[in-house]
């Protein structure tokens, strides 16, 4: 673990879910004792996730099983709200959207007024991609056509690949890949490492982001994204990136914990110290 991080200066925490929380189903060590620190210490948070697969109710249901019952609806902002709220900012009256993804995505585009159309009979504005374990072939030709006749390409996350119990297996930025294959069109990414989702993150937290920290196990993601919004960074390496992945992809978090019971414990011990 190394840390040249002051804790003291910190109001908000903004956290990844995947790889730094959960592993698939199973919580990682120390999520009930995270959430239970940042209740009693009064810090607000937003449990950001690049992930469009499950409603935030779903995911406050998980948390809650676990024992971190603290965690609330209004705590998770998932990637497929940020697209929904990205495509009411270009769309105010609505339009035509063709998903590729979960029911959770869908519901959050059709709850921000949108119309789903179910394949390429008729036009779509826009087509909206997040992870689909559930993915055949036909919903890529049916989102393939849509973006050669002039459809916007909009991918909920970039993340090729996420952690598992099984290991590391294929999310949105594998579909986004096979999509941009097939059309030459590179989507418009609204989760991390993009501006969009952290400006939403910080504004539901009212804080500064100079005084807010992103915690995450993706250089490329979490730890970029963070920094280009102007957010401390904590590299987690219970997920998807190691420590002696920092000098390859050259992104420097400003610390690193390989444990959430390590992260808690000096945070709390600079509280403490006050």
């Amino acid at each position: 673990m190394t840390s040249l991080l002051n804790f003291r200066n910190l109001r908000a925490l903004v956290t990844d879910m995947d790889g730094v929380l959960l592993r698939g189903p199973e919580p990682l060590p120390g999520v009930a004792d995270l959430f239970n620190f940042l209740h009693r210490r009064h810090i607000p948070f937003i449990i950001a996730t690049n992930s469009s697969t499950k409603t935030p109710g779903e995911y406050r249901q998980r948390l809650a099983d676990l024992g971190a019952e603290v965690v609330k609806e209004e705590n998770i902002l998932t990637s497929a709200l940020v697209t929904a709220a990205y495509l009411q900012q270009e769309f105010p009256t609505g339009g035509t959207v063709y998903v590729v993804g979960q029911p959770s995505i869908e519901a959050a585009i059709r709850t921000a007024g949108f119309t789903l159309l179910a394949d390429a009979s008729q036009v779509a504005d826009v087509v909206v991609v997040g992870g689909d374990p559930d993915l055949t072939y036909t919903k890529l030709k049916h989102a393939a056509l849509h973006i050669q006749r002039g459809a916007r390409f909009i991918g909920s996350n970039p993340d090729v690949v996420y952690p598992t119990e099984e290991g590391l297996v294929p999310e949105a930025g594998t579909i986004l890949a096979a999509i941009l294959a097939a059309t030459g069109v590179a989507p418009l990414i609204m989760g991390k490492p993009e501006r969009f989702l952290f400006e939403i993150a910080v504004a539901k937290l009212g804080s500064l982001p100079g005084q807010t920290v992103m915690l995450g196990d993706r250089l490329d993601t979490d730890i970029l994204g963070g920094q280009r919004a102007g957010l401390k960074t904590i590299l987690m390496t219970t997920g998807v990136d190691t420590e002696a992945a920092i000098t390859v992809k050259g992104i420097q978090p400003d610390a690193v914990f390989g444990s959430l019971e390590a992260l808690v414990a000096a945070w709390d011990h600079q509280a403490n110290s006050l």
